[in-house]
Protein backbone atom coordinates (compact mmCIF):
# COMPACT_ATOMS: atom_id res chain seq x y z
CA UNK A 1 0.00 0.00 0.00
CA UNK A 2 1.49 3.36 -1.04
CA UNK A 3 1.90 6.15 1.49
CA UNK A 4 -0.49 9.05 1.32
CA UNK A 5 1.06 12.24 -0.04
CA UNK A 6 2.00 14.91 2.50
CA UNK A 7 2.40 18.67 1.94
CA UNK A 8 4.42 20.72 4.45
CA UNK A 9 2.56 23.96 5.24
CA UNK A 10 5.09 25.53 7.62
CA UNK A 11 7.50 28.37 7.04
CA UNK A 12 11.08 27.67 8.13
CA UNK A 13 12.02 29.52 11.32
CA UNK A 14 15.21 31.41 10.50
CA UNK A 15 16.65 34.91 11.03
CA UNK A 16 15.41 36.01 7.59
CA UNK A 17 11.79 35.16 8.50
CA UNK A 18 9.55 38.23 8.02
CA UNK A 19 7.63 39.21 11.16
CA UNK A 20 4.77 41.57 11.91
CA UNK A 21 6.22 45.10 11.89
CA UNK A 22 7.60 45.81 15.38
CA UNK A 23 7.40 42.19 16.57
CA UNK A 24 10.35 40.14 17.85
CA UNK A 25 12.55 38.71 15.10
CA UNK A 26 13.56 35.06 15.21
CA UNK A 27 17.08 34.36 16.48
CA UNK A 28 18.90 31.11 17.18
CA UNK A 29 22.14 31.18 19.19
CA UNK A 30 24.57 28.39 20.08
CA UNK A 31 24.86 27.81 23.85
CA UNK A 32 26.97 24.64 23.73
CA UNK A 33 28.99 23.10 20.91
CA UNK A 34 30.74 19.79 20.38
CA UNK A 35 33.20 21.62 18.13
CA UNK A 36 34.06 23.92 21.06
CA UNK A 37 34.67 21.03 23.44
CA UNK A 38 31.22 20.37 24.89
CA UNK A 39 29.71 16.88 24.89
CA UNK A 40 26.52 18.18 23.25
CA UNK A 41 25.16 20.80 20.86
CA UNK A 42 22.53 23.16 22.31
CA UNK A 43 20.78 26.27 21.06
CA UNK A 44 18.74 29.11 22.55
CA UNK A 45 15.75 30.46 20.63
CA UNK A 46 14.15 33.90 20.77
CA UNK A 47 10.94 34.40 18.85
CA UNK A 48 7.43 35.77 18.91
CA UNK A 49 4.57 33.43 19.69
CA UNK A 50 3.29 34.37 16.23
CA UNK A 51 6.46 33.62 14.30
CA UNK A 52 5.96 32.03 10.89
CA UNK A 53 3.15 29.51 10.54
CA UNK A 54 1.25 29.64 13.82
CA UNK A 55 -1.94 28.67 15.60
CA UNK A 56 -3.84 31.36 17.44
CA UNK A 57 -6.85 31.69 19.71
CA UNK A 58 -9.07 34.48 21.02
CA UNK A 59 -6.63 35.28 23.83
CA UNK A 60 -4.85 37.31 21.17
CA UNK A 61 -7.60 39.95 21.33
CA UNK A 62 -9.49 39.12 24.56
CA UNK A 63 -8.11 38.91 28.09
CA UNK A 64 -11.15 36.86 29.15
CA UNK A 65 -10.58 34.15 26.52
CA UNK A 66 -8.91 30.79 27.26
CA UNK A 67 -5.23 30.37 26.46
CA UNK A 68 -4.29 28.39 23.37
CA UNK A 69 -3.21 25.32 25.35
CA UNK A 70 -6.78 25.02 26.68
CA UNK A 71 -8.33 24.60 23.23
CA UNK A 72 -9.34 21.07 22.18
CA UNK A 73 -6.62 19.53 20.01
CA UNK A 74 -9.33 18.03 17.81
CA UNK A 75 -9.84 21.44 16.21
CA UNK A 76 -6.34 21.18 14.71
CA UNK A 77 -6.64 17.63 13.34
CA UNK A 78 -9.08 16.34 10.76
CA UNK A 79 -10.63 16.82 7.35
CA UNK A 80 -10.46 20.28 5.81
CA UNK A 81 -11.36 22.10 2.62
CA UNK A 82 -8.74 24.13 0.72
CA UNK A 83 -9.90 26.91 -1.60
CA UNK A 84 -8.04 29.48 -3.68
CA UNK A 85 -9.26 33.09 -3.28
CA UNK A 86 -6.27 34.85 -4.83
CA UNK A 87 -8.05 35.84 -8.05
CA UNK A 88 -8.74 39.48 -8.95
CA UNK A 89 -12.50 38.93 -8.65
CA UNK A 90 -12.24 37.39 -5.17
CA UNK A 91 -11.42 40.53 -3.20
CA UNK A 92 -13.36 43.73 -2.51
CA UNK A 93 -12.16 47.32 -2.75
CA UNK A 94 -10.86 47.21 0.82
CA UNK A 95 -8.56 44.26 0.19
CA UNK A 96 -10.88 41.83 1.97
CA UNK A 97 -12.07 38.42 0.76
CA UNK A 98 -15.89 38.55 0.93
CA UNK A 99 -18.14 35.68 1.94
CA UNK A 100 -19.47 35.39 -1.61
CA UNK A 101 -16.02 34.42 -2.90
CA UNK A 102 -15.98 31.30 -0.74
CA UNK A 103 -19.32 30.03 0.50
CA UNK A 104 -20.77 28.70 -2.76
CA UNK A 105 -17.64 26.55 -3.21
CA UNK A 106 -17.86 24.81 0.16
CA UNK A 107 -20.05 22.00 1.53
CA UNK A 108 -23.05 22.81 3.69
CA UNK A 109 -21.13 21.49 6.71
CA UNK A 110 -17.40 22.02 7.08
CA UNK A 111 -15.11 21.90 10.14
CA UNK A 112 -11.87 23.37 8.80
CA UNK A 113 -11.28 25.79 5.92
CA UNK A 114 -7.91 26.78 4.42
CA UNK A 115 -7.78 29.82 2.12
CA UNK A 116 -4.98 30.63 -0.31
CA UNK A 117 -5.08 34.42 -0.65
CA UNK A 118 -1.57 35.38 -1.76
CA UNK A 119 -0.62 35.78 -5.43
CA UNK A 120 2.90 34.41 -6.10
CA UNK A 121 4.01 34.71 -2.47
CA UNK A 122 7.62 35.51 -1.61
CA UNK A 123 8.06 34.03 1.85
CA UNK A 124 11.26 36.03 2.39
CA UNK A 125 9.40 39.36 2.23
CA UNK A 126 6.63 40.90 4.30
CA UNK A 127 3.42 40.70 2.15
CA UNK A 128 2.36 44.35 2.22
CA UNK A 129 -1.28 44.70 1.24
CA UNK A 130 -2.18 41.09 1.99
CA UNK A 131 -5.82 40.02 1.75
CA UNK A 132 -7.83 39.83 4.96
CA UNK A 133 -11.06 37.90 5.56
CA UNK A 134 -14.49 39.45 5.88
CA UNK A 135 -15.96 38.96 9.38
CA UNK A 136 -19.23 38.05 7.65
CA UNK A 137 -17.35 35.13 6.10
CA UNK A 138 -16.23 34.00 9.57
CA UNK A 139 -19.82 34.22 10.82
CA UNK A 140 -21.12 32.23 7.85
CA UNK A 141 -18.48 29.53 8.26
CA UNK A 142 -19.32 29.27 11.96
CA UNK A 143 -22.95 28.66 10.99
CA UNK A 144 -21.73 25.70 8.90
CA UNK A 145 -19.90 24.18 11.86
CA UNK A 146 -16.41 25.48 11.13
CA UNK A 147 -13.96 25.07 14.03
CA UNK A 148 -10.81 26.39 12.36
CA UNK A 149 -9.99 28.96 9.69
CA UNK A 150 -6.55 29.09 8.06
CA UNK A 151 -4.95 31.65 5.76
CA UNK A 152 -1.59 32.03 4.10
CA UNK A 153 -1.69 35.73 5.01
CA UNK A 154 -0.15 36.98 8.29
CA UNK A 155 -3.59 37.83 9.70
CA UNK A 156 -7.30 37.34 9.15
CA UNK A 157 -7.65 41.13 9.60
CA UNK A 158 -6.10 43.93 7.51
CA UNK A 159 -2.60 44.97 8.55
CA UNK A 160 -3.55 48.45 9.75
CA UNK A 161 -6.98 47.60 11.20
CA UNK A 162 -7.35 48.32 14.93
CA UNK A 163 -10.87 46.95 15.38
CA UNK A 164 -9.88 43.37 14.46
CA UNK A 165 -13.42 42.47 13.45
CA UNK A 166 -12.50 39.08 11.99
CA UNK A 167 -10.55 38.10 15.11
CA UNK A 168 -13.57 39.13 17.18
CA UNK A 169 -15.85 37.06 14.91
CA UNK A 170 -13.58 34.06 15.51
CA UNK A 171 -13.87 34.72 19.24
CA UNK A 172 -17.67 34.75 19.12
CA UNK A 173 -17.64 31.48 17.19
CA UNK A 174 -14.98 29.77 19.32
CA UNK A 175 -13.02 29.29 16.09
CA UNK A 176 -9.29 28.57 16.10
CA UNK A 177 -7.01 30.35 13.62
CA UNK A 178 -3.97 29.34 11.58
CA UNK A 179 -2.00 32.16 9.95
CA UNK A 180 1.02 32.21 7.66
CA UNK A 181 0.19 28.78 6.23
CA UNK A 182 2.18 27.83 3.11
CA UNK A 183 -0.36 26.70 0.51
CA UNK A 184 1.67 27.27 -2.68
CA UNK A 185 0.92 24.85 -5.49
CA UNK A 186 -1.53 22.65 -3.59
CA UNK A 187 -4.71 21.94 -5.59
CA UNK A 188 -8.07 22.89 -4.17
CA UNK A 189 -9.84 20.01 -2.51
CA UNK A 190 -10.42 18.02 0.64
CA UNK A 191 -7.49 16.90 2.79
CA UNK A 192 -6.51 15.88 6.28
CA UNK A 193 -4.99 18.73 8.29
CA UNK A 194 -2.58 18.22 11.20
CA UNK A 195 -1.36 21.46 12.83
CA UNK A 196 -0.86 21.03 16.56
CA UNK A 197 0.11 24.02 18.71
CA UNK A 198 2.80 23.72 21.37
CA UNK A 199 1.54 23.34 24.98
CA UNK A 200 2.91 26.64 26.30
CA UNK A 201 1.10 27.96 29.37
CA UNK A 202 -0.55 31.36 29.25
CA UNK A 203 0.00 32.30 25.60
CA UNK A 204 -2.33 33.22 22.76
CA UNK A 205 -0.38 31.57 19.93
CA UNK A 206 2.49 29.23 19.11
CA UNK A 207 4.30 28.19 15.94
CA UNK A 208 3.11 24.89 14.45
CA UNK A 209 4.46 22.26 12.07
CA UNK A 210 1.41 22.05 9.86
CA UNK A 211 0.82 19.44 7.17
CA UNK A 212 -1.85 18.40 4.73
CA UNK A 213 -2.24 14.74 3.90
CA UNK A 214 -4.17 13.02 1.15
CA UNK A 215 -7.32 11.35 2.39
CA UNK A 216 -7.28 7.56 2.46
Amino acid sequence: MSERRIWDLSQTLQPELPVWPGDVRFTCAVTASVAAGSTVNLHRLELSTQSGTHAECSRHVRDDAPELAALPLAAFIGECELRDVSGPDQVDGEGVVPAAAVLDRLPARVERVLLRTLVRPDWGRWPTGFRALDPALIDALAARGCRLIATDAPSVDPEHCKLLRSHQACHRAGMAILEGVVLDGIPEGRYELIALPLPIAGVEATPVRAILRELA
